[in-house]
């Protein structure tokens, strides 16, 4: 435990900057609608983040390289609290726009977070760590949501106030109790080494593992993310549920990925070949995804969603793990950002091709969440092969 100080302090910082996000997002809509957001303005607010996020999340990676873990961390959790108090005193639908931008920007905290994990790992202990970084950003969207709805009723714009308090706490943590991963001995004597040119998103994906894992993981994020806004619409139409029985029913979710998060050191413990347990899990979630979008029964269609989330949690350790396993050290945040670029990517893309398919059944985002994954497990045959080799 005492050797694992760091990555306690590291979880403890990512639960915090997580439920900062997890408050603010379900109440970008209701809030912004007083500046004018609509039911059309609210996916581009949203997809603005995501975007911003995929050219600044790999320059941030490859700056932490260079200079260091701490303060490219730091500065990035500066941001997403200037970003929520940009929010909590907007006076217009541009600065709404300007606040999810910044946040953007400067919204590496993922990719360095993971490469500071990368930093103190082995491969045999990395896909561990990886799920407890992965369970601490999933508890935080977790009771997020809860917290930001009982501050809404103190005021509007207490949960953006309280979000931007506790990603400043997060702030002084990692100032104040983090140890830097990448001491300067270990960045190299050439500072040229680690600018970061944009011609590197696609030069990673060439990458003989790594570049196949980055798009499994893109396509695994798609599919989520068109799956998430399928079953928004066939929740209301379909299921006839109430906001507060989805809102459980999204909790639900994230609590079995947590729990499959927590249970990768057992199941890399049995089966060490991690491309492996990447392949079978995504052949369970394709199943789970394609049968759930053949049932219109609540239980059923309940079953078939736990199995694909506990499942599905670990994509992202076991992912992350990986790149890390195959990638040199000196460019481990560079690349954990190249793939975030990619995840952010494919969290836009997810929704617009599930809005183009809804137009023809509430199931059909179900469908084309499964034929994603079907394509990422198809590629993960590749992906083993090459692992092993």
């Amino acid at each position: 435990m005492k050797a694992d100080k760091n990555l306690w302090i590291l979880v403890f910082v990512c639960v915090i900057n997580s439920l900062g996000f997890g408050i603010i997002v379900p109440l970008l809509y209701s809030y912004g609608k007083k500046f004018g957001v609509t039911e059309q303005t609210i996916g581009l607010l949203t997809a603005a983040f995501s975007i911003a996020q995929f050219f600044a999340t790999p320059v941030m990676g490859s700056l932490s390289d260079r200079f260091g873990r701490k303060p490219l961390l730091a500065i990035s959790l500066v941001g997403t609290c200037i970003s929520f108090l940009m929010f909590a005193w907007a006076s217009s639908i541009f600065i709404l726009f300007a606040a999810r931008i910044l946040d953007g920007l400067t919204g590496g905290n993922v990719s360095v977070a993971q490469a500071m994990v990368s930093d103190t790992s082995t491969p045999q202990n990395r896909a561990k760590k990886f799920g407890y970084l992965g369970s601490a950003f999933g508890f935080g969207f977790v009771i997020g949501p809860a917290v930001g709805g009982l501050l809404s009723g103190l005021g509007e714009q207490v949960p953006f106030f309280f979000a931007a308090g506790i990603s400043m706490i997060g702030t002084l943590c990692t100032i104040f109790l983090l140890k830097e991963t990448h001491p300067r001995d270990a960045r190299g004597e050439r500072k040229d080494r680690h600018k970061f040119i944009f011609l590197s998103l696609i030069t990673t994906l060439k990458l003989k593992v790594i570049g196949t894992t980055i798009f499994v993981g893109f396509l695994l994020a798609m599919a989520q993310f068109t799956m998430i806004t399928g079953f928004q619409t066939f929740s209301v139409d379909t299921l006839k549920l109430n906001n507060t029985q989805i809102g459980l029913f999204f909790a639900a979710f994230a609590i079995c990925g947590i729990l499959a998060q927590l249970a990768v050191p057992a199941i890399t413990k049995w089966l060490s070949s991690k491309s492996m347990i990447l392949l079978v899990s995504t052949a369970l979630c394709m199943a789970a995804m394609v049968l759930s979008g053949f049932t219109s029964a609540f239980l059923m269609f309940a079953i078939c969603m736990c199995i694909y989330s506990l499942f599905n949690g670990l994509r992202n350790p076991l992912l992350n793990a990986i790149i890390a396993d195959h990638n040199d050290p000196a460019h481990q945040g560079e690349v954990m950002g190249v793939n975030q670029s990619y995840a952010s990517i494919g969290q836009t893309l997810g929704p617009i091709t599930a809005g183009l398919v809804l137009a023809f059944s509430s199931h059909a985002a179900f469908f084309l969440s499964g034929l994603y994954i079907l394509i990422a497990f198809l590629l993960s045959f590749r992906l083993h092969a090459k692992d092993q080799s």
